[in-house]
């Protein structure tokens, strides 16, 4: 797994140290043995964060035989990549879901795990909502540029389809990956969904707040 720096301590040093590496390819292949699977797939889930995004990338810069670009540096680390995009198409309800994970500090709940005893009933806040939804569409910007700078088409699953047909889109990834399916066995999902009816209430809360004044409403 790639972790980002911590405060204070420079991310090559830090990546050099913990994969006990002293060269650039040397860093590489040492980072392939650590994340790949015994069939020589490595799976890496990831998003744009800035700085931590560049600062990734500068690491990498140092690997010889990239073309420059941040695609190119990323591909010449990470090679034979295929992306997968996930995306929401509901950005209010997604940056509900992060408001309301960042007040509980619950961020998953494994199935059959009982929902944690906490009143969230004064804690929506139409300010760090609306915050978190423009957080939401540039993050996706970026990623999108950058799949646009290096001519990189993904495979986007979007989560309102992937709920929906959760076994159908694990199916779909597989072909697009080229994997045989027919034996496969696709377990249930590992995590309860923590929508409830405080989110849906800080939804019809939200989208009252962000809309009053405006002449023609949208929602």
């Amino acid at each position: 797994m790639i972790r980002y720096a911590r405060p204070g301590r420079p991310l090559l040093q830090d990546l050099y140290a913990r994969h006990n590496a002293r060269s650039p390819a040397e860093l590489r292949s040492r980072i392939w043995e650590a994340a790949s699977t015994p069939n020589g797939v490595l799976g890496l889930k990831h998003g744009i964060v800035e700085p931590a995004f560049t600062t990734t990338l500068d690491a990498f810069r140092e690997i010889d035989g990239h073309d420059g670009t941040r695609p190119g540096i990323w591909a010449n680390t990470i090679p034979n990549g295929r992306h997968i995009f996930m995306t929401r198409r509901n950005k209010v309800r997604l940056a509900v879901s992060w408001w309301k994970a960042i007040q509980s500090q619950e961020w998953h709940r494994l199935h059959g795990v009982p929902p944690q005893a906490i009143d969230l009933a004064d804690r929506y806040a139409p300010g760090p909502i609306d915050q978190l939804m423009s957080e939401s569409v540039m993050r996706e910007a970026a990623i999108q540029e950058f799949f646009a700078q290096g001519k990189i088409v993904p495979f986007n699953v979007v989560y309102e389809d992937f709920v929906s047909g959760y076994e159908q889109t694990v199916f779909d990834i597989l072909s697009w990956l080229g994997l045989e399916s027919a034996a496969t066995t696709v377990a249930p999902p590992a995590y309860e969904r923590l929508s409830d009816a405080v989110s849906e209430d800080w939804v019809e809360q939200f989208r009252h707040d962000k809309q009053a004044g405006w002449k023609y409403r949208a929602w």
